[in-house]
């Protein structure tokens, strides 16, 4: 048996979980709404403040979904309640970020400005202080997207082992590698 399918999800107060037609789970809460589309052969029951995801049998395939969909619904009650946080930063001299609303414009060393424009669902903050280097806050209740959203930040310029610069996740640690070896 797995053993994070397993243990139940619970509901806090204030959040109402319901199992639609095709196994379509609807979470709502204080922050918004959230749907997942759960495979078929999953069982989902909520019984009073429970969440309890079943597996029919013992295939391959079920006892991977098992585990899976189990943190997807976790994922999904914890976004409608506290929401989810994710900060970046930009390492290298001149890298620049600023934001109107939804729309990111970032300047990363490259000929022009990128202008990245974020889903209406999240919300964009950046922050630029003296000393220290740009930050960009992404907010919301989806943790896929907030996920999706930051790694394609992150794509525009990676972080690159020599020097460290590029845009990282402010808890990433990037190996560094040796330069050149001294000639004679």
């Amino acid at each position: 048996m797995s053993r994070i399918g397993k243990q139940p999800v619970v509901i806090p107060n204030g959040v109402t979980v319901t199992v639609g037609k095709e196994n379509v789970i609807t979470v709502k809460g204080p922050k918004g709404e959230l749907t997942q589309l759960i495979d078929r052969d999953i069982i989902v029951e909520v019984n009073g403040n429970e969440i309890n995801v079943k597996r029919p049998t013992e295939q391959i395939r079920h006892r991977a979904m098992h585990g899976l969909y189990r943190s997807i619904l976790s994922n999904l009650v914890k976004g409608v309640t506290e929401g989810y946080t994710k900060q970046l930063e930009l390492v290298g001299v001149g890298y620049k970020a600023s934001n109107q609303g939804n729309v990111l414009d970032l300047s990363l060393g490259y000929s022009h400005n990128i202008v990245f424009e974020i889903p209406k669902e999240m919300k964009v903050a950046t922050v630029t202080e003296k000393g220290q280097n740009p930050k960009i806050n992404l907010e919301g209740i989806d943790k896929q997207l907030i996920g999706q959203v930051a790694a394609k930040i992150r794509g525009l310029r990676k972080p690159e082992p020599y020097k460290g610069k590029g845009v990282r996740y402010s808890d990433e640690i990037v190996r560094r590698k040796a330069g050149k070896a001294a000639g004679k």
